[in-house]
Parts: structure tokens; C-alpha cells; sequence
């Protein structure tokens, strides 16, 4: 047996490939393929230092890992690794190759704060241990049945509020920039993000993203300023993802983001998705408690992991 690691090699469609395969087979309730790998790799911003790591068993890939710097946090230093190795392939030291490798990466990019997304079974949360991480907070990956579940009915929108795809936006989306901003700034983490200012780069990296739907995106417009929206992605199959619902500050309490994200999940059934996935940070109760209304169950849970190098 052969064990190596090394980075996903820019172009290369069989690591973008076998990348999105490991991913999936780690966490099958996040939408990925390979054309969003090679995206992902290709648009990172400069100053995250991101890196694809793959470790290969005899040629195969089986173990990923995303690795980056936080750039847009106040706090200096802070890193990010998320390591996942395939189900039928662990406990072959791959793991722990990739681990070194990231904080490797990391400390000379001037990190000296590792963060790492963990799955919340013994095996894993050990693993993290053994490695010098320790727990911190945790989310829930939810799933609900768009085939065979009920949705809650579509209401007509009270006065002066319009529900619009995100391809109402399609010339000029720099609206859904400040809101998309606004919300994912107030989100619960441990890490600290400033609210961002980057247009051209959320352009390149959010808004051109190849799984994000924009026909499926859903936004709430109160007297045509948005005020709430739920944005989606599709993998090309029959799973869509919800990566971020949020109502801006002004309009918080009336409900907006159950009536876009409602109305998403109601264009994503008709337009015959199946599965509907989404991620809830464990404090955030008013979201979780909207997921939980729409039928969402939770079907895994991840543990945030944190480690000081050096």
C-alpha cells in the first residue's frame, strides 16, 4: 500500500473528481461535484491561502481536505481545515497525513488558530482529540423529503412585499450582495467575520458559483428593497441546498424569510428535486425553529473543533 498526499492539481478533471466523490461519500447532505471543485479552487480569494488537499491510496483518491485562512475575520490568524476521509477507507493513516499536512500550510501562512468541522461519532470527535483539537460549538445538517413530504401552503405576500427569483437580479446584483453581507456577518460562529465589502469578489465566487440556482433563489422585496432571501443550490441531480436564509436588520420579526424560503421549496418540488438539504448552527434557535415548521429533520451533526498551533 502506497499512501500520499498532495494538493488537487489545478485543471486536473480526475482530482476534481474524486475529490467531489470523497466529499460526497463524507457528507451526503452537501451538494458537491467536480466542476464546483475546480470553481472553489479557482476563485478563492489571494489572501485565504486556500488549498484542495487529497491523499491517495495506491492512485485512489480517499481523503480530502479543504484548508484556508480566514481573511475577512478581525481577529488575526485564524485558520480553517476540514478534513474528510471516504467511509470504507479510514483507520489507513490517511487522516492524519492530511491533518499534518493542512497545519503545516496553515502555520506558514501565519495562522496560529486551527478550526476544523468534525462529525459529531465517536471515531471522528477521538480523532480530532488525538490531534491536540478540542470541541466547541455545533450545527446540524437537516434534511427533508421533497418527494413524498408536505409543504406548508404558498400565502400571498402581505402588502407592499413582492417574492422574486434571484434572476430578478440578474444585470445589477449588488442589492443581493449588501443582504447576503448583512445576514451571513450576524450568523452564529466562533470566528468573527467582518461584514464584507468585496463586491467584485462575491461576484466571482458567490454569485457566478456553478451550483448556485439562481432561477430557485428566492428574495422578498419590501417596496422593491430586498429585506429577505433564501438562497439555493443544485448539484445537477435531484438535491437541492439551502446555503444561506436571512432577513436583514431592519425587517427581522415579520416572517419574510419563511415566505422566500417557502416559496423556494415550492419551485424546487415542481422543478423535480427530490431532497432538500440545509445547516443550522445549534444556538440559532429562530431558524432552526423555521426548518422545523417546513418538516426538516436533522440527519447528522457536526462539532466545531479548535486547536492552537505551536
Amino acid at each position: 500500500m502506497t499512501l500520499i498526499v498532495r494538493d488537487v492539481r489545478p485543471q486536473n478533471i480526475q482530482d476534481a473528481e474524486g475529490f467531489a466523490r470523497v466529499r460526497r461519500a463524507a457528507l451526503p447532505f452537501m451538494l458537491a461535484n467536480a466542476e464546483s471543485v475546480a470553481f472553489d479552487a479557482a476563485h478563492a480569494h489571494p489572501d485565504a491561502h486556500y488549498r484542495q488537499i487529497i491523499a491517495l491510496e495506491d492512485g485512489e483518491i480517499i481523503g480530502t481536505a479543504q484548508v484556508g485562512v480566514v481573511y475577512d475575520s478581525p481577529e488575526p490568524g485564524v485558520g480553517y481545515a476540514n478534513v474528510y476521509v471516504h467511509p470504507d477507507r479510514r483507520r489507513r493513516g490517511a487522516g492524519a497525513l492530511i491533518v499534518r499536512a493542512a497545519e503545516e500550510h496553515l502555520a506558514g501562512a501565519g495562522a496560529d488558530t486551527v478550526y476544523s468541522w468534525v462529525l459529531d461519532e465517536p471515531a471522528n470527535r477521538a480523532f480530532a482529540e488525538r490531534h491536540g483539537y478540542r470541541p466547541s460549538r455545533s450545527a446540524h445538517f437537516l434534511r427533508l423529503d421533497l418527494a413524498g413530504g408536505t409543504l406548508p401552503p404558498l400565502s400571498a405576500p402581505p402588502a407592499g412585499v413582492e417574492i422574486v427569483s434571484g434572476e430578478h437580479f440578474a444585470d445589477d446584483p449588488r442589492p443581493l450582495f449588501e443582504l447576503d453581507a448583512e445576514t451571513t456577518a450576524d450568523e452564529p460562529s466562533d470566528v468573527n467575520y467582518s461584514e464584507s465589502t468585496d463586491y467584485e469578489h462575491w461576484l466571482a465566487e458567490t454569485w457566478n458559483h456553478p451550483l448556485l440556482s439562481r432561477e430557485l433563489t428566492s428574495v422578498a422585496l419590501v417596496d422593491g428593497r430586498p429585506a429577505a432571501f433564501s438562497a439555493a443550490r443544485t448539484d445537477g441531480s435531484t438535491r437541492y441546498g439551502t446555503v444561506m436564509t436571512g432577513t436583514a436588520r431592519a425587517f427581522r420579526g415579520r416572517g419574510l424569510a419563511k415566505l422566500a424560503k417557502n416559496d423556494s421549496l415550492h419551485r424546487a418540488r415542481a422543478a423535480g428535486y427530490t431532497e432538500a438539504f440545509t445547516g443550522n448552527d445549534t444556538g440559532n434557535g429562530p431558524m432552526l425553529a423555521i426548518n422545523k415548521w417546513f418538516g426538516y429533520e436533522v440527519c447528522a451533526t457536526e462539532v466545531r473543533h479548535v486547536r492552537t498551533l505551536g
